[in-house]
């Protein structure tokens, strides 16, 4: 609408709900991202008119770094309701996020797309995405891409845990909060950066089907 290139075509496959083939295809920077559960998760770059693949890489595309969260660049988006609990909560999380005082998070980024967030948290060179309010044909097929290069989509809402595996349980697919972390060094380091960023979070989101 305003001629930013950040426009995805997404589809995505489950079985039992479980996202488990993915493709997003961004015509406008002719970068497409494929996933299938199991065989990995790859980033083609296509000639401009779409017809041709130029190059293929295994996603991440970087090494994996240590995640840390002031040191993190993250994705968060506004939302269309901008008004009432969610919009108050999402507020307060910026703030908390952004604070000398509190987070204080390299940067926040607001793109628009949730299927390319997940993409590139799953490139690695976005650490984070923090969503609430969209929907499962949103995030299934970046979720597959993500998963497949490594990283975690959990809970976006605090959960009451240390435990590593509860931490990185996967939520519901159709769950409208979501919070996508990228690869890490160790299970327990991602764990950790979530439960940290969980502390974040200024309230609970709540959307409704």
């Amino acid at each position: 609408m305003h001629g930013v290139p950040y426009v995805s075509i997404s589809i995505g496959f489950t079985v039992s709900r479980r996202p488990t083939i993915g493709v997003v295809l961004n015509p406008f920077t002719a970068q497409l991202y494929t996933a299938i559960d199991s065989k990995g998760a790859y980033l083609t770059n296509l000639s401009t008119d779409l017809s041709k693949s130029i190059s293929k890489s295994q996603l991440p595309l970087y090494p994996s770094q240590q995640l840390d969260l002031p040191s993190s660049v993250m994705i968060i988006e506004y939302g269309s309701d901008r008004q009432g609990n969610n919009f108050d909560v999402k507020m307060s999380t910026f703030i908390n996020l952004a604070s000398q005082r509190r987070g204080m998070v390299h940067g926040l980024r607001a793109y628009g797309s949730a299927a390319l967030n997940l993409c590139s948290v799953a490139s690695g060179y976005i650490d984070a995405y923090w969503e609430g309010g969209c929907w499962e044909w949103d995030v299934c097929a970046g979720w597959v891409v993500l998963k497949e290069a490594g990283g975690f989509i959990v809970h976006g809402n605090p959960r009451d845990t240390k435990d590593v595996d509860v931490v990185l349980e996967e939520p519901d697919l159709c769950g409208r909060v979501y919070l996508a972390v990228r690869k890490g060094q160790s299970k327990e380091e991602t764990a950790q950066w979530v439960t940290d960023f969980w502390g974040m979070i200024g309230g609970r989101l709540e959307y409704n089907r």
